[in-house]
């Protein structure tokens, strides 16, 4: 997915000159192709996101469209001021990319993991977010990014959990979900975004015969396409790399709750931090998101929902 990100960029930046991307010193390899073919659209802002994206703002007052790259624990969380005051508040052409969104960057510990970004970025007006979640998503997301000529905020998340859509995607719809997966009517629809897609994919292939959901655009989200979901199945389980406070399953919950009113079980992470350091497979087990606990709670889930 890094590959489709990466590639993507440097297409935009050779088509349209006025495309910068700015790092707050993070992701040399990843901007190596970028270096080489747009030297003169690379800004290394330091370590300064603050500013950075006060930078951001000023060229996209010049007419520029800057690409802001920070990790997702930093942007957005450190800058969420800026965004809000600086770019989204005048609308503001500046696409945001927070990657290693999740718990992707394990061993670094509470300060660079990021399971408060939706929460954080979906409450501010104007400014979409976008969650791929594989290499097809990401290139349809970036296109998309760049199409709205409006602020965005693109989640990056687990690079290398393999695709769950076979070919390129069509343009993105805005708020559109996209069904990866037919399944039995009678059991919930599964709805979920960025890395857990996958997860939904294998439990869906291997043990419950449920309809799939990619969700890449978080927001906005389309709520008369939530809802005939939700009536057409027997409740909603949404998954995510996320806090259940105030991500995907939030948004969910909040549409069936106002317009149909069946079961919504939400899967994502506790109210509380990590208690350890260790590998991504480690932390998804710790907080309940590897494959065995996921199917555990949604056999459950299953198991007291009324037919």
């Amino acid at each position: 997915m890094r590959d489709a990100f990466s590639d993507a960029l440097v297409r935009l930046a050779v088509q349209d000159p006025k495309v910068l991307l700015l790092t707050g010193d993070h992701g040399y390899a990843l901007f190596d192709a970028f270096r080489n073919q747009c030297p003169a659209q690379y800004i290394n802002a330091g370590i300064a996101e603050q500013n950075m994206v006060g930078m951001a703002a000023g060229l996209a007052r010049a007419g520029f469209r800057p690409f802001v790259y920070g990790l997702s624990a930093f942007v957005p969380l450190r800058v969420l001021e800026q965004i809000k005051l600086d770019i989204a508040h005048d609308g503001l052409p500046v696409v945001l990319l927070g990657d290693g969104a999740g718990f992707v960057y394990s061993h670094l510990g509470t300060s660079h993991q990021s399971t408060e970004d939706i929460a954080c970025t979906r409450v501010i007006a104007g400014l979409d977010v976008l969650s791929p979640a594989d290499r097809h998503e990401m290139t349809a997301c970036m296109a998309h990014a760049y199409a709205a000529r409006r602020p965005v905020y693109l989640r990056m998340g687990k690079s290398d959990r393999g695709d769950v859509h076979s070919s390129s995607l069509a343009p993105l719809e805005a708020g559109r979900m996209i069904q990866v997966r037919a399944g039995q009517l009678d059991l919930p629809a599964f709805i979920a975004t960025g890395s857990m897609v996958r997860t939904a994919l294998d439990i869906a292939e291997q043990q419950v015969d449920a309809g799939v959901w990619s969700v890449p655009s978080i927001k906005p989200l389309d709520a008369a396409q939530v809802v005939r979901v939700a009536r057409d199945s027997r409740g909603v389980v949404v998954l995510e790399e996320h806090s259940t406070y105030g991500g995907l399953g939030s948004a969910i919950a909040e549409i069936v709750g106002e317009h149909n009113p069946v079961r919504v079980m939400r899967i994502g992470v506790s109210d509380r931090f990590s208690e350890h350091c260790g590998t991504y497979s480690y932390l998804l087990k710790e907080h309940g998101l590897d494959h065995d606990c996921v199917l555990e709670r949604i056999r459950m889930f299953i198991g007291s929902t009324p037919a």
